[in-house]
């Protein structure tokens, strides 16, 4: 492990998932991008949680598909 590695372990979670999905992905994240991604990541996740939270009725049901 790089010290790097060990740097991004250290300061923020969202650096090793960073790490990991454009690994898998294959996309070329440079350094100078990594604030923004995290930036959208941890507005992304904070939103995710408020949908997640609010809660529904047990009798809601799906909405309807429409095509055009």
């Amino acid at each position: 492990m790089t010290k790097r590695e060990r740097a991004v372990t250290t300061e923020n979670p969202l650096d090793d998932y960073i790490d990991a999905v454009a690994k898998a992905l294959a996309l070329p994240v440079e350094e100078a991008w990594r604030p923004a991604v995290r930036a959208n990541l941890e507005v992304s996740l904070r939103l995710a949680g408020l949908v997640d939270e609010f809660p529904l009725p047990d009798e809601t049901e799906p909405a309807s598909v429409y095509t055009a």
